[in-house]
């Protein structure tokens, strides 16, 4: 047997750049008084403050910890008597490929063929509460819960056997989705014991669990679930769906941030045949049979708008620099040793300030909803990282009770971070309740890039000291804005100091693939290089001299040996490397980069990353979410950038928001550490984090240039 090394399962603090979740909701309806004591009924009316976001998600009842999830194992299992397996869990299938690894989880754990197990996800009237995709939890949290359920269940059903055979437990196994007793040859499947049967019983506060070195079906490359309904056509997404008598809706956006209406007419619009305008406190909406008809409706309705001077993109870092919050969070604080002492004194010292910003999320699937009422009981399908938590919204923004609200979440296409409230779905909400009839709505791509929330923009400065040996002796690290992810070093430092310095939002702002720990891994894996190449030592070498960390440590070896790290220098090639760890897991990533010294255009022509997560469910998976956070991280490190001037993004759609293209993808190669001797963790975020600043390194490495902004080259690198 295998040691599995895993740390106390703690509950989470909510991160400050996941600004979405305290924000509220973009809209304010002022329910009419008849109105709002009709949905409450005859009776005395109480009125009480609505738990907050915060309490939703990390409340002492909705926390991660186990003893808070269902015990019955009726909550998360069924064994039905044709054999099939159905788990329940509260997570959602956003393209990481989760559904598969759940469900090898349960067939390995259980004993069944893969093919028998079907997951039940993101449906708050079937699956347990679940906070959210979200934060590389759903590996480290729902596949020992998984795996308890199915080990208990599996011991319900030899007891079962047991039973009905008169023979002791301890002499029968399990295996094949079937019960065997070798001393006799008898055999039952899992379907006929579980015939005719309730196995119900609270999960035991002990139970041994299949380690990973004996994984026979976890551990193995198995395809997606359902990949071919998928690249048929047949898997239907939000904005697929056609109840019979939907009604599409659209809503009326401001000209701006922040402006407020002060003139409407909807006369005209109301005039049009079929069309319903319905207008609660500062949202406007148009329920049509079209979605031509309802754009055609809102056209027609004639507003004013007061609009408000904001802060540009141009001026945006010396904004956040200069309004950051004077009184410091001492929760986004940390400090050892003599930081300013050590850096006034410093014979070798080096500083740098590097900037962020704002990036869209730019999902394939923009956000969606299609509502429907049945009397007082709403039932809403979306796209959204948490269905529990939109159903808490649709519950305080309508009023109504969370019981008379379901959510399901079909399987969407892509979030990264992005989908976490519920605006689509409170907007389809509101209107299929004025309608009476179903109501879909899908954001354009412009809505999409101007009304959902951004990674924030930041600001980080770093004072660093070394030795002339090229050892950390002092580190200053500042984050203003965009968050505190990732921000402590895990390089060897006696004296540090590292702190988040919360500013006022400008623009709406919140969860991203990795939060703010790309930025803060771009600034400090920048600022590294930069100080191995002013001691005049090779940076792989830097960095290993200042670390003691053997799981970073290993994934930089990795990298670096399959990348060819040193020697294809004599090849007269450029390349760059970055690392670090976050939420678990572990990354290095080199990057070799052509640049055209003509037209300074910038070209990556090669990744290697290497990344390690504990014991590895899926091989196949796994290296999907890898190669996929390499490129997505390309556009946020060479050109993608959200532009506005006065509360306008001037860059709303594709054809001006640039994203990776097909011809900007490299040779990207994962190279997959298994740690069978570490539990699971995610692997959703941390990959991203280290191709920026490698590709950064690449570019000096060419140049000479030190890029200390993010995007690096939005339109071409500048020629000195």
């Amino acid at each position: 047997m295998s040691t599995i090394v895993s740390g106390p399962l703690q509950k989470p603090l909510l991160e400050p750049e996941r600004y979405e979740l305290t924000s509220g909701s973009i809209h304010h309806f002022d329910l009419a008084r008849r109105e709002f004591f009709k949905l409450l009924g005859a009776g005395i009316t109480v009125f009480a403050v609505t738990k907050s976001v915060i309490a939703q998600e990390t409340g002492p009842s909705h926390s991660f910890h186990p003893q808070d999830l269902p015990s019955d194992i009726r909550a998360w299992l069924h064994i039905g008597e044709d054999g099939v397996v159905t788990a329940f869990c509260g997570k959602v299938e956003i393209g990481q490929n989760i559904r598969t690894s759940l469900a090898q989880t349960v067939a390995d754990e259980l004993r069944v063929p893969f093919a028998s197990v079907r997951m039940v996800m993101g449906d708050t009237a079937l699956t347990p509460f679940d906070a959210g995709t979200f934060g590389s939890r759903t590996t480290p949290s729902m596949t020992p819960q998984l795996r308890r359920v199915a080990s208990a269940a599996r011991d319900l059903l030899i007891e079962a056997a047991a039973h009905e055979w008169n023979v002791a437990p301890e002499r029968l196994k399990a295996a094949d989705a079937k019960v065997t007793d070798p001393g006799s040859g008898r055999s039952a499947t899992y379907a006929s014991l579980a015939r005719g049967k309730t196995l119900a019983q609270n999960l035991p506060a002990e139970d041994p669990v299949t380690p990973p070195a004996d994984w026979t079906v976890a551990g193995k490359p198995i395809p997606k679930m359902d990949a071919r309904d998928f690249v048929t056509g047949r898997h239907q997404y939000t904005p697929d769906l056609r109840p019979a008598g939907m009604l599409h809706g659209k809503v009326l956006r401001p000209p701006s941030f922040g402006a407020t209406l002060t003139s409407y007419d909807d006369s005209a619009a109301k005039a049009m045949s079929g069309v319903l305008i319905v207008r609660d406190g500062d949202f406007v909406g148009a329920a049509a049979p079209t979605e031509h008809q309802a754009t055609a409706a809102l056209a027609a309705v004639r507003a004013q708008w007061k609009q408000v001077p904001q802060v540009s993109s141009r001026e945006i870092f010396a904004y956040l620099k200069s309004n950051a919050e004077s009184k410091a969070d001492d929760r986004h604080r940390q400090q050892k040793g003599s930081v300013d002492e050590v850096l006034a004194g410093a014979a070798h010292r080096f500083d740098a300030t590097y900037n962020v910003a704002y990036i869209a999320h730019a999902p394939l699937e923009p956000r969606a909803a299609v509502a429907e009422w049945s009397g007082e009981k709403l039932t809403v399908w979306t796209g959204s990282q948490r269905a529990f938590g939109v159903r808490g919204e649709l519950a305080d923004t309508l009023r109504i009770s969370e019981a008379n609200v379901r959510v399901i979440v079909p399987d969407t296409g892509s979030a990264y971070g992005g989908k976490h409230t519920g605006d689509a779905a409170i907007e389809a909400a509101r209107l299929a309740r004025a309608a009476n009839h179903a109501v879909k709505v899908v954001w354009t791509r412009e809505e999409e890039f101007t009304w959902a929330y951004f990674r924030p923009a930041g600001v980080i400065e770093i004072k660093s000291a070394i030795t002339l040996e090229g050892k950390l002796i002092a580190w200053d690290f500042h984050n203003y804005h965009s968050g505190s992810s990732g921000i402590e070093t895990p390089y060897t430092v006696p004296n540090v100091r590292t702190q988040f310095h919360s500013v006022p939002l400008i623009l709406r702002s919140g969860s991203y693939r990795g939060l703010a720990a790309t930025a803060n891994h771009f600034a400090r894996e920048t600022h590294m290089d930069a100080l191995a190449h002013s001691s005049k030592m090779d940076p792989l070498e830097f960095r290993l001299k200042n670390l003691d960390d053997a799981r970073l440590r290993a994934v930089l070896e990795a990298s670096a040996k399959r990348f060819g790290w040193p020697h294809a220098k004599a090849e007269g090639r450029v390349f760059g490397i970055a690392a670090g760890h976050e939420k678990g897991s572990y990354v290095a990533t080199c990057a070799e980069v052509a640049v055209d010294n003509n037209s300074g255009v910038v070209r990556v022509v090669r990744l290697v990353t290497a990344f390690e997560c504990g014991a590895i469910v899926n091989p196949d998976g796994l290296r999907h979410q890898v190669i996929g956070a390499n490129i997505q991280g390309l556009g946020g490190a060479l050109f993608e950038a959200i532009e506005f001037e006065n509360g306008r993004i001037t860059n709303p759609r594709f054809s001006r928001y640039r994203v990776p293209r097909f011809r900007d993808i490299p040779e990207i190669e994962a190279v997959l550490l298994d740690r069978k001797d570490i539990a699971p963790a995610g692997a959703g975020e941390t990959p991203i984090m280290a191709v920026a600043p490698a590709i950064g390194n690449a570019i000096f490495d060419a140049t000479g240039q030190r890029l200390n902004n993010l995007p690096l080259v939005p339109n071409a690198l500048k020629k000195t």
